[in-house]
């Protein structure tokens, strides 16, 4: 297979694969060729009363409604300036608007970056400079984070920034607008072009951009093409047979990859969806019942509290079918106890990244349970190389990092030289994790190289944290590990040296310390060991791997 780099509308440069060049093809590589919004557009005409998405506040979108809201926004957004390849962002939570506003991107060829909602000022400082920002869009205040204050304060260092505008503000309209933002009802009566004419967007160019926690400190812009996209759902019902009957249950944030697919799936799909704003695992059980969803994707401490919400009601909830679990460790015997308790649904395990969405789609036959529980399930439509620290192509059974490639892994970075470098010659995306394929064609992940901690499955940088905490006056270094966490599956772990040992400092000053950095409150150490030298080896590193080791024995020392 031949690689190449080349530069999309959107002005980034992003590899291309020539995959009629491997003799014996693994991989099925039909792309759609379409967009989301040319599907929303035909569907909207063929059946404008049928329910699309469902929303856990009651409300829904048919069709018919999502298209004509869809033209609204996209009327105002041009009426801006907008051209093909300019980027627009959204800070928000799972509401109906970000879909509209998604579509809207997607029917103008213009390249969607949606936002982590807890992101503050530091990550989302570099991420709106980074993408390039024309347009963001973010609620006034949600969940005791005040939007239009950050925003207003970073404003001074994001050039590209035109437009704010607040969804279901608070405020009135001159309030906003003395913050420099605008409401969203404001912006879209002032609209002057109705026009329903789009440009002709090709599905290989970039739709999205999503960032990801890297090791080096800095979120990663990840890209992928609208054909991308529809590959990894395309995928999903592929392997599990899904149809008009189906409902994706999703509770998770639609500014994760994960969260992402169930504004779409409906309208390239005949599956429909069911969006919750944030997760509550009794409203959870009463949504899924009430759409009759059939199948989700979610982090681990989803399905373990809705097993216990199940299990406490005697709820078997007999329309699911499969629950795709990851992002944390999910401990074998979760699955098998998802299986006691629900009547049809099939739980397992699925393994994947922003850059190479669901490469394994899990173990979803009932004689195979525990396949479900000890794998991270059947590889599906990508291929996998095992290789040494060395680079030699290893078996099955052995141990090695994982190498991936797949019609529906991202096209690069918004850094052109961590495209080139996480890629081998021949198109593999270097993963960063460890693990193995057993002979069945199951992956198996059993650590990572990648310095990242997978906190309810969001990832977080070790080395961003250390940064921060290095800049405080009473510390020496630190070290910031992964450890055992009950319920997220890792929390987060400080080893400091101090600079002067008969001036310690608490756990509330280094919470202090990372607010004050802006960092989000998810990036807080949740403990702090105390050392007088770090182990290293023999180059100078610290031993990160002892340091997990160390802390894993005092937590189940104490029972923690």
């Amino acid at each position: 297979m031949s690689t190449r780099l080349t530069r999309d509308p959107s002005g980034w440069l992003t590899h291309t694969f020539d995959w009629q060049s491997i003799e014996s093809r693994s991989c099925d590589v039909k792309m759609r060729n379409t967009t989301a919004a040319t599907c929303l557009w035909e569907k909207a005409k063929e059946r404008s009363d049928e329910v699309a998405i469902y929303f856990d506040d009651g409300s829904q979108l048919t069709y018919g409604q999502l298209a004509r809201e869809v033209h609204v926004v996209a009327g105002a957004l041009r009426g801006l300036g907008l051209e093909v390849g300019d980027r627009v962002s959204a800070q928000l939570p799972n509401w109906r608007e970000f879909v509209s506003i998604n579509l809207a991107c997607c029917a103008l060829g213009l390249v969607f970056n949606p936002i982590i909602p807890i992101y503050r000022g530091a990550e989302l400082g570099f991420i709106l400079r980074d993408a390039g920002t024309k347009v963001l869009f973010i609620p006034e205040e949600y969940r005791g984070l005040n939007y239009v204050e950050t925003i207003r304060a970073l404003r001074g260092n994001l050039p590209a920034l035109e437009h704010v505008i607040v969804v279901r503000p608070a405020s009135g309209v001159a309030a906003l607008k003395q913050l420099g933002a605008t409401g969203l009802e404001t912006f879209l009566s002032a609209r002057t072009d109705k026009s329903s004419i789009y440009p002709e967007v090709s599905p290989d160019h970039v739709k999205l951009l999503m960032y990801t926690s890297g090791t080096t400190g800095q979120p990663k812009g990840v890209l992928h093409t609208h054909n991308t996209l529809n590959r990894v759902v395309d995928n999903i019902l592929a392997l599990r047979q899904l149809g008009p009957a189906d409902v994706m249950f999703m509770a998770s944030p639609v500014t994760h990859v994960t969260g992402y697919s169930a504004c779409e799936m409906p309208l390239t799909t005949e599956v429909k969806a069911a969006i919750m704003e944030r997760w509550d695992k009794a409203r959870a059980v009463d949504f899924i019942e009430r759409t009759r969803s059939t199948f989700s994707v979610g982090a681990t401490p989803f399905l373990h509290e809705l097993v216990q919400e199940c299990s406490q009601r005697a709820n078997r909830l007999p329309t699911m079918k499969h629950f795709a679990c990851g992002g944390a460790a999910v401990p074998p015997e979760l699955i098998r106890q998802a299986h006691r308790v629900f009547e049809h649904c099939r739980c397992f395990r699925v393994y994947g990244s922003t850059e190479v969405p669901l490469v394994s789609q899990g173990v979803t036959e009932r004689s195979l349970e525990e396949l479900a529980a000890t794998t991270d399930g059947r590889i599906f439509n990508y291929e996998v190389r095992v290789v040494s620290s060395e680079g030699a192509v290893l078996g099955h059974g052995q141990e090695g990092e994982l190498l991936v490639r797949g019609p529906a892994m991202m096209v690069g970075y918004t850094d052109a030289e961590s495209t080139r470098a996480s890629l081998t010659d021949d198109g593999f995306f270097l993963t960063g994790d460890l693990g193995y394929v057993t002979e069945a064609g199951d992956v198996v992940i059993t650590g990572r190289k990648k310095d990242l901690i997978i906190r309810g499955g969001e990832n977080i940088s070790a080395k961003e944290i250390e940064d921060v905490l290095h800049t405080h006056e009473l510390i020496q270094e630190a070290a910031v590990v992964s450890m055992p966490h009950p319920r997220l599956g890792e929390g987060i772990a400080a080893y400091i040296k101090l600079s002067d040992p008969t001036r310690p400092v608490s756990l509330g000053d280094v919470a202090a310390h990372i607010e004050s950095n802006g960092l989000a409150r998810q990036k807080t150490p949740e403990r702090i060991e105390f050392i007088e030298e770090f182990p290293r080896t023999a180059s100078g590193k610290i031993r990160k791997d002892l340091l997990r080791q160390d802390i894993r024995t005092k937590l189940a020392g104490t029972g923690s």
